[in-house]
């Protein structure tokens, strides 16, 4: 009965190994190292020191090959392990990373493959995987919202253009310039100088500025937040659905071990008779 259970056993092993915090907290720390790594070749070094570097970073590089086939093993679904968006980047970027350096033709693509490993980072850690999954799918909303800014920021570029021209060409000359300096409002870039000049002329234009700053740093920004959140609460609850799942496919995996036991047994005690 055991040789039948020992791929089973030997399975829950690799999967309990994956999900431990040991070995989280070494691909992190083997992360952040490639990272470190990285940055020290932007220096100008001692040969010995280039040399240790390469040899720590061609070590990283076998690192992070056999952790992704580990986890390849460890998961349950290999189907599912291939169509994962985080997956599917960090096996691209872990097998892009073996493309040698000496190869002139490939070096640049070889140097940024490597500077994407940093970004393993984050599919390694749930919470930051949790808040780029968020603000990629805000997009969609975010842009509605963006679109609505830009009428916004077109229709007093205009006006500021219309008004405003003759106060300071280089600031309100046309509504492309116009929306720029309306930009630089936005994000409070000395507005306060660009207030002032126009209210030596138009004594009441603080009304446009207070009006424009209102609409773009308080509500379109609350509504991108808005959006945001609203994003992340429905992600927070795909993710449990999610989990009780997997929790459902484990009892199921427990259940039919069990049943190959009975019947493992069922049939020992038959042939016993």
């Amino acid at each position: 009965m055991s040789p039948e259970l020992s791929p089973v056993a030997g399975f829950n092993t690799l999967r309990r190994i994956e999900s431990s915090r040991i070995f989280q907290g070494a691909v992190i720390a083997i992360i952040i190292l490639s990272a470190l790594t990285i940055g020290a070749k932007t220096y100008d070094l001692p040969p010995l020191v280039e040399q240790s570097l390469t040899v720590m970073d061609n070590a990283i590089t076998v690192f992070f090959l056999i952790e992704i086939l580990f986890r390849f093993a460890a998961c349950p679904t290999k189907r599912r392990f291939l169509f994962d968006g985080w997956n599917l980047f960090d096996t691209i970027v872990v097998i892009g990373s073996l493309i040698p350096l000496d190869n002139s033709e490939a070096v640049l693509l070889g140097r940024l493959l490597r500077v994407f490993r940093v970004l393993r980072l984050v599919s390694v850690v749930p919470e930051l995987r949790f808040l780029i999954n968020s603000l990629l799918k805000a997009i969609p909303r975010m842009g509605y919202i963006a679109l609505l800014m830009f009428i916004i920021f077109y229709i007093y570029a205009a006006m500021g253009a219309l008004f405003f021209a003759d106060v300071d060409k280089e600031l309100w000359g046309d509504v492309a310039i116009a929306m720029l300096t309306l930009f630089r409002v936005a994000t409070f870039e000395d507005w306060t100088d660009v207030m002032y000049a126009t209210m030596e002329q138009y004594p009441l234009s603080w009304l446009y500025y207070l009006t424009f700053i209102f609409l773009t740093a308080f509500v379109f920004l609350n509504m991108m937040i808005g959006a945001i959140l609203e994003v992340m609460s429905e992600e927070q609850n795909a993710k449990q659905a999610q989990k009780a799942h997997d929790e459902r496919d484990e009892i199921a995996r427990q259940l039919q071990s069990v049943q190959a036991q009975l019947q493992e047994l069922t049939r020992t005690i038959s042939e016993r008779r």
